[in-house]
């Protein structure tokens, strides 16, 4: 190993040390531009795709439909198979290929051309500086992919939330880098102890020591467990160690690539601050009168709290999307946000004089509130999951059907466009009906207004009691009694709390003078106090049945009735999402089926909990 270097391998390590990690920039800039395009000539396309089949008429094999097998093929492969880890981890073979290319690129940028005058190859000097650069060069982009407004989505197409996956992978493999620095500039340098007493190392060390904390705590399982003590540490160790890591590379002329991580995290929490003002203006004393974000809260269930808040008139979302909630007075910090799917829908479509008449004064909306059916329109409705820390402060405050004052950042992500799609699948658990019901609701006004072909739509909920139907029954039955002849409405509804039996629960003239087959739906019904089940329960398309769903063949059988394309959304655990992307592996979207005319199936995977 050599630490004495001659006047050529300065100048070789300067000039490589500020190429190669713009050369990695070029690279990762070029596979983004590429990924936009694909991005928005597969919307292109697919919204224009010609459908195979009319009528559940198939027709011949065809090679014209060569390019839609392709696309199909790539879907499977890309995002259909997985590498399954434990319960509840998965990623998808594009996570898998993005995490393998980035690593190798980076690697081979670190250890090329590292020969030194002297002829050593691998020469610890040259790569052990070089791997802090170009993990250097990186906290930029990390950053952004971090935030809520990136460039990265804009040009992308792609949410930020589903960019976390690369914000975290990123970040770890810089860590990584970094200590394999760290370890090469302790070998390197005998004289390494003697220079702890300078303020570049220093920093460089307290700096390290927060980003190994951060790397600990972002992991999924503390994450999820203790995600509060994750937010507090997140946000404290990214700034210790971003101003370590500019003053540690000043010295080595790097810090350039570590300011513009600041303007990226400043302008998003600036874009964040405006569009809070903005949508909570009268806490901010720009409108008059107060309490009109003010949220009501209900139990659902144990573990289920539903927030509901009237919808300001400048507040609009599409089906989908979220909103982060700030609650100060159940937060420990005052300005804790936390990401919820909003559960309503903002159209006028299902709106009726009684919501409507609710504006009116606050004891009309706590009457209509509690114990019955939220409006999921023209509101702002949140269905909360209870975990510990926020959620559980968020339950005490429900269990007493209190009121709590809401600050919303949003909308924030995608909203599917299912407007081309012939059939429209969509899956939930539990409260992964906040992502599937909004959903479920703009495919039926979209088809009644004529701006969608949709011919059938398929709602398929797994739920743990019966007495779960109860928060959306409303809701559903208005969609049923509103849907256009033109539209097959099919809503299966499993009870997974209940035992299996070969009798279905459906609806039948019976259940008004039960008999003994259905009775045990009637004691539930009746049970609930709830007089809307039955009426649901009754209506043409809607079954529920005890035990779990076997989505494997509920999705084939779907896929053997479609006819052109054919689209499934799904949130829910990540059972339900694998039992949903085993179902649509090969043969369903296979070469063979889509030249056949087979229908064209896109999925759609929800993130389920929290980032």
């Amino acid at each position: 190993m050599s630490s004495d270097l001659s006047e050529a391998d300065i100048t070789a390590l300067v000039d490589e040390n500020e190429t190669y990690p713009e050369q990695v920039w070029y690279t990762i800039a070029a596979f983004l531009f590429v990924v936009g395009c694909f991005q928005w000539g597969r919307r292109h396309y697919e919204s224009d795709e010609e459908t195979a089949t009319t009528n559940n008429i198939q027709y011949k094999f065809s090679l014209r439909r060569i390019p839609l097998a392709i696309i199909n093929v790539y879907r499977v492969i890309a995002f259909r198979w997985t590498l399954e880890i434990g319960q509840s981890y998965t990623l998808n073979v594009a996570e898998v290929f993005v995490t393998v290319a980035y690593i190798v690129l980076l690697l081979i940028y670190a250890f090329i051309n590292t020969t030194s005058v002297e002829g050593q190859k691998l020469d610890i000097v040259y790569w052990s500086n070089r791997i802090a650069m170009l993990a250097s060069s990186q906290f930029p982009i990390v950053t952004a992919l971090g935030t809520k407004n990136n460039l990265v989505s804009l040009v992308t197409g792609i949410s930020y939330d589903r960019l976390n996956y690369i914000h975290r992978m990123m970040a770890r493999t810089c860590f990584m880098l970094l200590w394999v620095h760290a370890a090469g500039e302790v070998v390197c340098f005998p004289s390494f102890r003697e220079t702890l007493n300078e303020e570049w190392l220093r920093v460089g060390i307290t700096a390290m020591v927060a980003f190994s904390i951060l790397i600990i705590v972002s992991l999924r399982p503390v994450r999820t467990d203790v995600y509060e003590v994750f937010f507090y540490i997140h946000f404290l160790g990214v700034l210790i160690f971003l101003v370590g890591g500019y003053y540690h590379t000043m010295g080595a002329h790097g810090s350039y690539w570590i300011w513009p991580s600041f303007v990226f995290w400043a302008l998003d929490r600036f874009i964040r601050m405006v569009r809070l003002v903005v949508f909570n203006h009268s806490y901010f004393g720009f409108k008059s009168g107060s309490g009109t974000m003010d949220a009501a809260t209900e139990m659902l269930s144990d573990d289920v709290v539903r927030l509901r808040l009237r919808r300001p008139p400048h507040f609009h979302w599409s089906p989908g999307q979220t909103a982060y909630l700030i609650l100060p007075s159940v937060s420990t910090l005052p300005f804790e946000a936390h990401p919820f799917t909003i559960a309503s829908f903002d159209s006028s479509l299902l709106s009726t004089t009684t919501t409507e008449d609710q504006s009116g004064s606050d004891e009309n909306y706590d009457t209509h509130v509690l114990g019955s059916s939220a409006p999921f329109w023209k509101e702002l409705v949140f269905l909360v999951n209870v975990h510990g820390g926020f959620t559980k402060k968020l339950k005490e405050v429900a269990a007493t059907n209190g009121k709590v004052k809401v600050f919303v950042d949003g909308p924030y992500g995608p909203s599917p466009d299912l407007g081309s799609y012939d059939t429209s699948v969509l899956v939930a658990g539990g409260s992964g009906i906040s992502y599937t019901l909004p959903v479920f609701l703009s495919v039926i006004e979209r088809v009644r207004k004529g701006k969608s072909s949709c011919k059938r739509v398929v709602f398929i909920w797994s739920i743990r009691g019966a007495g779960y139907v109860q928060w959306i029954e409303e809701a559903l039955i208005k969609a049923v009694q509103l849907a256009p002849p033109s539209l097959t409405v099919s809503i299966r509804i499993f009870d997974t709390g209940s035992p299996p039996t070969a009798q279905s629960m459906e609806e039948d003239s019976s259940l008004s003078n039960p008999t003994e087959k259905n009775g045990t739906l009637e004691q539930v019904v009746t049970r609930k106090g709830s007089l809307t089940s039955s009426m649901l329960l009754s209506l043409r398309g809607v079954k529920m049945e005890r035990g779990r769903s076997d989505l494997d063949a509920l999705l084939k059988e779907e896929v053997s009735m479609a006819s052109g394309s054919m689209s499934v959304s799904v949130c829910g655990s990540q059972g339900i999402a694998r039992a949903v992307r085993h179902a649509l592996r090969f043969p369903v979207s296979g070469p063979s089926s889509i030249l056949s005319g087979g229908p064209s199936v896109t999925l759609h995977v929800e993130s389920f909990g929290y980032a």
